[in-house]
């Protein structure tokens, strides 16, 4: 009999015994490890993804001739990395700049470096995609966790005491189930929180390699336009 008793605890006896905001609890905790792991294998796919695209435009980029064969290359494919996207915007702001219009009133080289930064922000903007998630999912888990346990060791004492059996064996089971949400909250925030220091460190290169691109694009793009004379900012003043 006793020995059934201990076999009967467990997380599928907790969950037959808690009640509705135990629950909520569980399905809030479910909820932001769906999304948590959504995230993870989407954005690693798709930054493993943009890696493979970016260094093969750069390799085709940077053994063409000429700004023209990029061009050529770039009408032919479509931009499917920021490389290539930063790329064909550049060369479309220097065709513009022969234009009259306010959007190169300031010169050429005015123009180029507000594009070059639009497209820089831009794709910062696009890198911050569920971050703020994976963050959240990170520091409120063990929270959300801590409170499902703190109400359940509540739960289970108002039961021990309406029935009047305070003995160990009958405070250590309710408890020691209670303790499963802050396990629970644990397990959903420690991948977030990897992930998020993961997924942060990439978009830091991610973004210093694209304004060092940009750069490159800044200095070529000018000197083309017969404006080598324009001091070219350094890498730092893209952002």
């Amino acid at each position: 009999m006793e020995h059934a008793a201990i076999n009967s605890l467990g997380f599928a006896h907790f969950l037959t015994e808690t009640d509705g905001v135990g629950r909520s609890v569980l399905a809030a905790l479910l909820l932001l490890s769906i999304a948590s792991w959504y995230l993870i294998v989407t954005r690693a796919l798709a930054n493993a993804i943009a890696q493979r695209r970016a260094e093969e435009f750069l390799r085709r980029f940077w053994q063409a001739s000429s700004l023209s064969e990029v061009e050529t290359t770039l009408g032919a494919h479509a931009a499917d990395n920021a490389f290539a996207a930063l790329a064909r915007k550049s060369l479309d702001a220097l065709a513009d700049s022969s234009r009259e219009s306010l959007a190169v009133a300031g010169g050429m080289a005015e123009y180029l470096t507000r594009t070059l930064n639009n497209e820089v922000d831009r794709e910062a903007a696009k890198a911050e995609y569920g971050l703020t998630v994976l963050a959240s999912a990170g520091s409120a888990a063990p929270y959300i966790g801590l409170f499902g346990t703190v109400w359940g060791i509540y739960h289970a004492l108002v039961q021990i005491g309406l029935s009047g059996q305070g003995t160990l064996d009958k405070v250590a089971g309710p408890e020691g189930e209670a303790l499963i949400m802050t396990a629970l909250g644990l397990a959903v925030a420690i991948p977030a929180v990897l992930a998020y220091n993961a997924f942060n460190r990439r978009n830091r290169v991610w973004l210093a390699r694209l304004e060092s691109f940009a750069h490159d694009l800044y200095v070529l793009l000018t000197v083309k336009a017969g404006s080598g004379q324009a001091a070219a900012p350094s890498v730092s003043e893209w952002r």
